[in-house]
């Protein structure tokens, strides 16, 4: 494939995290720049360095419950930057790295940094449980004048019903499924970071309460509070860089209808865009060493490992079942970190993103798969996907 990508010209340098836990005594701004110091440290850079600056979700978006960001200005004045390139993004989230690859690619800015946090593990508690989706707006309105009637607010209520066809469609059972959360619980017992670290069994799993049938309490992500910030720089930069991350292809599409109730084939989630970052790229399925697949529920990972050609259709299950292929000595470790089932609901694979950049590093300590060149992530499921293939520079 050539060299002319615009990707290529972009490199991942930097990633930090904040704390993490289900509560955490931080406000989301502390959080995020927590988060970002940590980042621009690791990428071997100064806040000096940093003229690109971008957020999700940007927007009101922000000030949803446990959506706790801190405004791009508000950032901005209190880190001290001069930005020539900002973003804050509410729709269009196909991976974290995409807008600030295509900013530092295009020269609108020579290191960007975008964050995501979330203190959503606090909201939860201080409401009783997981925070009310759509409870923020007085009057039902465009999609949700369709959805509150029948009580659809909850991502988990509007993929249950895939998730049942999906089980139907292709013979699965739980049992067979049980195996993705109960193997990313094993990697994050190797990761002090992850909320839940202790083992989880079938048994337990079998035994957990049903939230939408079929998705129990262990297939949906942990709210969690904590942030993730991540560093993109210019490619040209990398001889200044501790230890940049290649971006070797990127594909984010939207197909379909978009809209989670009208979506038409949710037995095909993600193809679009694995299919669009596979013809970027001379790698394959067979090349790729770890992958960090979205896991907001478990579906989502059965579909992603279908989507990115790792199994055929209808094979996820088979695949995963026993946990062997999966694990971390295994022909495809999953979620090494322990996933957003274990490690903690980072969302829109900013932890995903993190877990890869350090496994290609060589710095993921007691769960680092050895030889790691290629690292696979994806982001969301649903009508919007992406996909992208991080290599060692």
């Amino acid at each position: 494939m050539g060299s002319d990508l615009f990707e290529h010209r972009a490199v991942i340098s930097g990633i930090g995290q904040s704390e993490i836990g289900r509560e955490v005594h931080r406000s989301g701004l502390q959080l995020t720049l927590d988060a970002i110091l940590a980042a621009v440290a690791d990428a071997g850079l100064t806040l000096d360095d940093i003229d690109g600056l971008a957020m999700f979700p940007g927007g009101g978006a922000a000030n949803l419950p446990g959506y706790a960001n801190g405004n791009l200005y508000e950032v901005q004045d209190a880190l001290k930057l001069t930005t020539t390139w900002r973003l804050g993004q509410v729709e269009g989230m196909s991976l974290p790295f995409y807008g600030p690859a295509q900013a530092v690619a295009t020269g609108q800015a020579r290191h960007a940094v975008i964050w995501r946090t979330v203190k959503e593990g606090s909201a939860a508690r201080n409401a009783g449980g997981r925070p009310a989706y759509g409870s923020t707006k007085p009057v039902a309105e465009g999609p949700l004048a369709w959805l509150l009637p029948v009580g659809m607010l909850s991502p988990v209520v509007q993929v249950a019903p895939y998730a049942m066809r999906y089980l139907h469609d292709f013979d699965v059972t739980r049992e067979q499924l049980a195996w993705i959360p109960i193997t990313q619980r094993a990697h994050a017992a190797r990761n002090p970071d992850a909320v839940y670290r202790t083992p989880l069994t079938l048994d337990e799993y079998l035994d957990a309460r049903m939230i939408s049938s079929p998705i129990c309490l262990y297939d949906c992500d942990v709210p969690v509070d904590g942030a993730t910030a991540i560093v993109v720089s210019a490619a040209e930069t990398a001889a200044d860089l501790r230890s940049p991350v290649r971006i070797e292809a990127m594909a984010g599409v939207v197909e379909g209808r978009p809209s989670w109730e009208q979506w038409e084939d949710f037995g095909r989630v993600g193809h679009g865009a694995a299919d669009a970052m596979w013809s970027r790229t001379d790698l394959r399925p067979a090349d790729v060493d770890v992958a960090q697949l979205y896991d907001g529920f478990t579906i989502e990972v059965v579909w992603w490992l279908e989507a990115m050609g790792f199994c055929g259709p209808g094979e996820a299950a088979d695949f995963v079942e026993g946990g062997h292929r999966i694990a971390l000595d295994g022909e495809l470790p999953l979620n090494t970190w322990g996933g957003q089932l274990s490690g903690g609901r980072l969302h829109a694979a900013f932890g995903h993103t993190a877990e890869a950049v350090r496994q290609l590093r060589g710095e993921a300590g007691d769960r680092q798969v050895e030889g790691v060149e290629v690292a696979a992530v994806t982001n969301v499921g649903g009508f919007e996907a992406g996909a992208s293939l991080l290599t060692r520079w």
